[in-house]
């Protein structure tokens, strides 16, 4: 278990594994009998996680979902697929390393798989442009998306995005053209697409690899139209109200389920992917499988039928008629 890095709603777990390592320590040293303590200890942990866990405020997931070591879209690509072939460019700007995609095999089924891609380290987060993608990575996205369907190959999203890049020139180079495109064109496409939120799912930033047939989410994962501080800026001019916007936003994958806006929740490991990258990996591994399972047994009209109608019911407000 990972824990270079906790949160303030973490500490008294922090304090439990800290006297953990300490008495497994002295046990495998010969120094005492440690084996009554680390059972109990082992109990409290697992109590304190359950206490912590299932009692998350809106803010709290919001903050697990940026936790620095959490697995990132190259990841899940290197631990579910094999045969990767990264694919670049858009064929008019450049190659926006904010978005990786390509073609791969998922236990021997050929997919289309394409994210968002933040960075470790300073210098990797500049590359990346912190996971933040200009109109030539949609573009990018939308032409391995194009290419999949000519191959007949269904489509994975992996969504991890603080937003579209903001920037002047992103602006200038059509940004929100880009995304617009991308939403109309993926809700006709003839494949099975499956959208997986497994970190921040930020506005049309996240909207724009985000139309599929299947939209699910990681459980502790945010997906909104803002981010709680942004939100917060704008509402009360500081970004000091972020935990009250973050919960009137209902952005948790529980909030998005309950209102119909997502389609599944992927159960993640106690305390976040980062605690146990390989369950969480084998969690998103097999919810893809079953789904491009169901999926690649329809027609391509219902398909598409299909999509577009789950879309078309969001949203929408009956009135009732006046007396």
């Amino acid at each position: 278990m990972s824990n270079s890095h906790w949160f303030d709603f973490e500490k008294d777990i922090e304090e439990l594994i800290t006297q953990l390592a300490s008495a497994k320590t002295k046990h495998e040293e010969g120094q005492l009998d440690m084996s009554d303590m680390i059972q109990a200890l082992e109990s409290k942990i697992k109590e304190a996680q359950k206490k912590t866990y299932s009692n998350l405020s809106g803010w709290q997931k919001v903050q697990i979902s940026r936790h620095a070591e959490r697995p990132y879209t190259l990841d899940y690509i290197e631990h579910i697929c094999t045969d990767f072939v990264e694919l670049h460019g858009d064929r008019q700007i450049k190659d926006d390393k904010a978005i990786v995609g390509g073609f791969a095999k998922i236990d021997g089924k050929p997919v289309m798989i394409i994210g968002q891609q933040k960075g470790r380290n300073t210098k990797q987060r500049q590359l990346r442009n912190f996971g933040m993608p200009n109109p030539e990575g949609y573009r990018k996205a939308l032409r391995l998306m194009k290419l999949a369907e000519k191959f007949n190959v269904p489509v994975v999203t992996l969504i991890d995005t603080p937003g579209a890049s903001p920037g002047l020139e992103a602006e200038e180079r059509g940004q929100g053209e880009a995304i617009a495109k991308n939403l109309f064109e993926m809700s006709t496409l003839s494949v099975p697409i499956v959208c997986i939120v497994i970190g921040e799912g930020a506005s049309g930033g996240a909207l724009g690899i985000g139309v599929g047939d299947r939209v699910l989410m990681m459980e502790y994962t945010w997906y909104s139209v803002i981010s709680p501080e942004s939100c917060s800026s704008i509402l009360w001019r500081t970004w000091d109200k972020k935990e009250l916007a973050a919960d009137a936003l209902k952005l948790s994958s529980e909030d998005m389920l309950k209102n119909g806006l997502v389609d599944g929740v992927i159960k993640e490991p106690i305390g976040g992917a980062h605690h146990n990258p390989e369950a969480a990996y084998q969690a998103l591994k097999t919810t893809v499988k079953r789904e491009l399972k169901a999926l690649i047994e329809l027609d391509k009209d219902t398909l598409i039928q299909q999509r577009i109608d789950k879309f078309s019911k969001m949203g929408v407000v009956v009135e009732p008629a006046e007396n």
